[in-house]
């Protein structure tokens, strides 16, 4: 049987027994392609990400999907319905197999009034999250689609070992992954994509795209930032 212990949100807890609080937890299983929430769904529980890559994605009325963030092994979804009782405003989908741990309101919010720890660990995490929300509405509303696709990419990339300071994202995302993430079209993101290897920004090998020179890319979207009116 998994344990509480075992997800990185209620790990380093001093002040909380979490042995009487897991026996009412749920243990499940999705697997990839498997919706685990869903636009509008009326439901209240905390999902902790045990194991495995889930999609958030949110849908305009116009029924446009835009990825607002992939989230790996550690981190959870669906507090805010918890907190607020409103119904859920993404859907959530099974990129991997994953495993969940399924906490219910009530519960989520006994463990919360419980252990002031926790309580603040949840309050940093979601002031995190709106920080970079708020970042990316600044993108968002100033940038043009070619440099709000450079700030995607550093973001979905991680150091490339012994080629510092290179950036690689691995597996490289597909052109309609990448228009769905910014809110362009499949097309444009090509188009960039193949100036960005003309100017020496970008790389591509086999099951990777390299960033060769991320400290540049930050610099011209820093220069777009202070043009921005």
């Amino acid at each position: 049987m998994p344990s509480l212990s075992d997800i990185v949100f209620f790990r380093d807890v001093a002040d909380l027994d979490l042995a009487p609080f897991e026996r009412r937890c749920i243990w499940r299983s999705f697997e990839p392609g498997q919706t685990i929430l869903d636009f509008d769904e009326c439901s209240t529980d905390v999902y902790f990400l045990v194991s495995g890559d889930v999609r958030v994605q949110l849908r305009t009325p116009g029924g446009k999907e835009l990825i607002l963030a992939d989230l790996h092994g550690g981190e959870f979804f669906g507090e805010l319905s918890a907190i607020d009782g409103t119904a859920r405003s993404a859907n959530v989908t099974a990129l991997t197999k994953a495993a969940i741990c399924i906490v219910a309101e009530p519960l989520f919010q006994e463990v919360l009034a419980a252990s002031p720890r926790l309580a603040a660990r949840m309050m940093k995490l979601l002031a995190r999250r709106i920080r970079e929300l708020n970042v990316r509405l600044l993108e968002h509303m100033v940038l043009d689609i070619r440099h709000s696709l450079y700030a995607e990419l550093l973001r979905l990339s991680a150091p490339r070992a012994g080629t510092q300071p290179a950036r690689v994202i691995s597996p490289p995302p597909f052109h309609q992954e990448l228009a769905s993430r910014i809110g362009c079209r499949r097309e444009q993101v090509t188009r960039e994509l193949g100036a960005m290897e003309r100017d020496g920004l970008l790389a591509r090998t086999r099951g990777a795209l390299i960033l060769p020179d991320p400290d540049g890319i930050r610099a011209r979207i820093g220069r777009a930032m202070l043009r921005a009116e």
